[in-house]
């Protein structure tokens, strides 16, 4: 017998997370020269990181023999926030924050509340404890704060929410927002997921960080993989209650953050004019984007991050048309929508680029 049948049933039944397809994989796929393949896939951002964070990472390779200091980066975030150091949880990228949370709030004979259409690694992060998925349906391929209320059970320990929400770009009004997470029982730990928020438009901004003081359940987590362009380094972090926090670096790998994303992490944070920047590409990209979908006669579901979702006729189809010319975006078949994809906000000739391939590949 295999000792892969010896692993739990839970971890056995896991589909793996299935990332955007890296340029290499399809410049070997498809012979195309890498220098001509657009990837629009991964909400990355176009400009990549900025030229303070490149500098300190550069530096900072002078100590990549030492084991990492997290203590000025946890520091830095805790003024941002207003929050005591104590609050402040770092991850290697937010991913391995939600990992945390599910660790610490999940097991076998526990369940974890999510909305259907939502980030693929709540799914993950749950199966991976031991627990079970209740999935509520969407409202607008959004959250619905009522079905996922509804859908709490005496075993769920923890309710996932994104906003915006990835892979659909929805937003719950902050006021709504708080009013849900303040009606979810008090003993069931909520992780509202911000990996987006720096891109919402200044009048939909709230502080969520500050509900912490009025929600002791609620864990608040943020990454600088998106607007930040740090994503090939992995660094995100987490706010919560200090005896929160504290159970959640119980379970933290040591020196989960290494010494590059560190040092990029503090430079990138106080780096206002690159991230102001960021947002106006972002939204100059999302109106060409959201025009050149609508000459092509294409709805889409209208986004609060960098990306949109767009509808078509077979997602796999058009996405294979793409492939073949270079151009890579998202197909979320397995985000339960499989006559959409998923492209995120790019350069302007990013944009064109795709917009072009789209059409082409929607006549051939």
């Amino acid at each position: 017998m295999s000792i892969a049948l010896r692993a739990p049933s839970y971890i056995r039944a896991i589909s793996p997370y299935v990332p955007g397809k890296p340029i290499t994989e399809l410049a070997r796929q498809m012979g195309i020269a890498v220098e001509k393949i657009v990837k629009l896939a991964s909400n990355e951002n176009p400009r990549g990181m900025s030229p303070k964070a490149r500098k300190a990472v550069e530096a900072a390779l002078a100590g990549a023999e030492r084991y990492p200091d997290q203590f000025d980066l946890i520091a830095a975030l805790a003024e941002r926030h207003g929050v005591a150091a104590e609050q402040v949880v770092l991850g290697n990228g937010s991913n391995d924050v939600l990992d945390m949370a599910a660790r610490v709030f999940l097991a076998p004979g526990r369940s974890a509340v999510f909305s259907q259409h939502a980030f693929a690694v709540y799914p993950l992060a749950t199966m991976s404890a031991g627990a079970e998925c209740i999935v509520a349906p969407a409202r607008h391929y959004g959250h619905d704060p009522a079905a996922m209320l509804a859908a709490i059970r005496p075993d769920t320990h923890l309710v996932w929410i994104a906003n915006p929400n990835n892979p659909t770009g929805n937003f719950l009004p902050q006021a709504e927002l708080r009013a849900f997470i303040e009606k979810i029982p008090p003993h069931v730990a909520v992780v509202l997921d911000e990996a987006y928020t720096e891109y919402l438009a200044p009048t939909d901004r709230a502080d969520a960080v500050a509900w912490i003081g009025d929600i002791p359940n609620l864990i608040v987590t943020r990454t600088f993989s998106k607007i930040y362009g740090l994503a090939g380094l992995r660094v995100g972090y987490g706010v919560a209650r200090a005896e929160v926090a504290d159970l959640l670096n119980r379970v933290r790998q040591p020196f989960n953050v290494n010494n590059l994303a560190l040092a990029g992490a503090l430079a990138a944070l106080d780096d206002h004019v690159f991230v102001a920047d960021s947002f106006d590409l972002n939204r100059r990209g999302m109106e060409q984007i959201v025009a050149g979908l609508k000459h092509l006669g294409l709805d889409h579901i209208p986004s609060h991050g960098n990306f949109v979702t767009v509808a078509v006729a077979d997602g796999a189809a058009v996405n294979h048309k793409l492939l073949q010319q270079g151009v890579i975006v998202r197909p979320i078949g397995g985000y339960g929508l499989p006559n959409h994809l998923r492209v995120t906000i790019g350069l302007e000739a990013e944009n064109l680029r795709f917009l072009e391939a789209l059409d082409k590949a929607l006549r051939a």
